[in-house]
């Protein structure tokens, strides 16, 4: 299972225990700060697989509201309708959650939707397209939804797979794997 790889030391995002290249006797020299909040960056955009142009984007819209900007773009990202198909349990990655709402399998208030990058609010209902409900992978999501877990901030109703945002989410409720601040100092070089 892709999605659950970021969750043991596979992890493709953490620290390897050798460099890339040849292996040399010497000492690696120690990373720049520069380069810790660029690896943050890349964490943070690789956790939810978007690219620089629409997270930086998203930096700039977490920066205009008020509070803290790590926590707003923290946000912000959770509250995109990919990761909210993902966070319900309907896909086991987030690319498998962005390729369900690009098929068009994702209906949002009623209405389908293609855009993964949406962002939903308070009150959103998230549910499963009739027609996408004949595949065979509805049928095994039916199977299999009984053992994941929802967030505070969302609600499934396990028989007619239907999810509904309660609040947004906050900073504490979500486990990021990332430092909002290393990434507010990248950008405001």
């Amino acid at each position: 299972m892709k999605g659950g790889r970021c969750f043991t030391p596979k992890c493709a995002v953490d620290k390897r225990p050798k460099p890339p290249g040849q292996q040399t006797s010497r000492r690696r020299r120690r990373f720049s700060d520069r380069a810790l909040q660029l690896r943050e960056k890349q964490k943070a955009r690789y956790t939810y697989g978007i690219l620089e142009r629409q997270f930086h984007k998203t930096f700039s819209s977490a920066e205009k509201q008020a509070g803290i900007t790590g926590e707003n773009l923290l946000v912000l990202m959770e509250r995109r309708l990919d990761n909210v198909v993902y966070r319900l349990g309907f896909a086991d990655s987030r690319p498998q959650a962005r390729q369900l709402v690009r098929h068009g399998h994702i209906m949002l208030n009623g209405r389908r939707t293609n855009v993964p990058s949406c962002l939903v609010k308070e009150g959103d209902t998230v549910k499963w397209r009739e027609g996408s409900q004949k595949s065979e992978y509805f049928k095994q999501l039916v199977q299999d939804i009984e053992a994941k877990t929802v967030l505070n901030w969302l609600s499934l109703d396990r028989q007619t797979l239907t999810g509904q945002v309660l609040s947004l989410p906050t900073p504490e409720e979500v486990d990021a794997r990332f430092d909002g601040k290393a990434i507010v100092e990248y950008y405001s070089r």
